[in-house]
């Protein structure tokens, strides 16, 4: 079994994933937030940074690149390429509504024309393996059906399924019907993605489809950082390890970041699935939310792992 950690703007950078990978069982592999291309540039200082090869030492990255358009996805994939990636992911699963407005993300998939060109097109002048991250659909699941014979005219080096639509955000369950059905059609590689927040998720998951042999964890692995650990049957989650963890992100923000802001926004990111982990979260996590400055918050963390024992 494969272990793959789902990419989450504003939360798994390269900081997080660096400290991942030290206190807990690492993923197979970690996919970036994705990376926007315009025809302008090709990264932000803030992209460079986390897909830099010095950034993220020992750890196989996938970066993710989210476009609708051919000659900027293969621009951007050109520009990786030199710094040493042999994989990229195209993002066809995002469901932001300002993502999918401009037809991206999730969005493409209501263009299955043209998003069959530009398969042809990123294809065809790649150097690089390209795996797909997608939803089944914008409006309805069934529509899967027709975008499975877009994604078999491809060599795809991994097609990750999450299988809701776009218009259920993270509402409702997965559509593991039509993700069952579509499963003996598809040519690629799958990996499966979507509500494995527990230990026993994983394993009712797998009961039930034992042909699976990839899994991108995202919100419960960001809730429980140990979640990859436990499924190999290495023992719960443990109060001084997750503190270590805490504490090693925490450092590392305020030495790359200016000004009591910036960083408390990134660890208030973090806390937002992560308080999860204590009974009594509600109060806790609002007194995190409410921290105004980096005393402030070193007050309640401490307060939080002195008071509190993990659920």
């Amino acid at each position: 079994m494969q272990y793959y950690f789902a990419p989450l703007e504003g939360v798994t950078g390269y900081i997080y994933r660096n400290a991942h990978r030290k206190y807990f069982d690492g993923a197979d592999k970690y996919f970036t937030p994705f990376i926007s291309p315009n025809s302008i540039r090709n990264f932000t200082t803030k992209e460079l940074n986390d897909i830099l090869p010095e950034n993220n030492p020992g750890i196989k990255i996938v970066p993710q690149i989210l476009s609708d358009k051919s000659e900027e996805f293969i621009k951007t994939a050109g520009a990786l390429y030199e710094y040493g990636y042999e994989e990229i992911n195209l993002n066809l699963g995002c469901p932001s509504g300002t993502v999918v407005s401009k037809g991206k993300g999730s969005g493409f998939l209501a263009y299955p024309e043209q998003l069959d060109r530009f398969l042809d097109e990123i294809f065809n002048s790649s150097k690089m393996k390209i795996s797909i991250k997608t939803r089944l659909a914008v409006n309805d699941p069934e529509e899967f059906y027709e975008l499975v014979k877009i994604f078999n005219k491809y060599p795809i080096e991994e097609l990750t399924i999450h299988p809701r639509i776009q218009k259920d955000f993270y509402k409702n369950t997965p559509n593991l019907a039509v993700f069952k059905a579509a499963l003996p059609t598809l040519k690629a590689q799958i990996c499966y993605n979507g509500d494995l927040f527990k230990k026993d998720d994983y394993e009712n998951f797998i009961t039930s489809f034992p042909e699976i042999e990839r899994i991108m964890l995202g919100r419960g692995l960001i809730t429980n950082p140990n979640l990859i650990g436990e499924i190999k049957g290495k023992g719960p989650l443990d109060k001084s390890r997750l503190r270590n963890f805490h504490d090693e992100i925490y450092e590392n923000y305020q030495k790359v970041m200016s000004g009591d802001h910036n960083v408390l926004f990134k660890m208030k990111e973090i806390w937002l699935y992560m308080i999860q982990l204590f009974p009594n979260e509600k109060k806790y996590a609002k007194a995190i939310k409410k921290s105004d400055n980096l005393r402030e918050y070193d007050k309640v963390i401490k307060l939080l792992f002195d008071q509190q024992e993990l659920i």
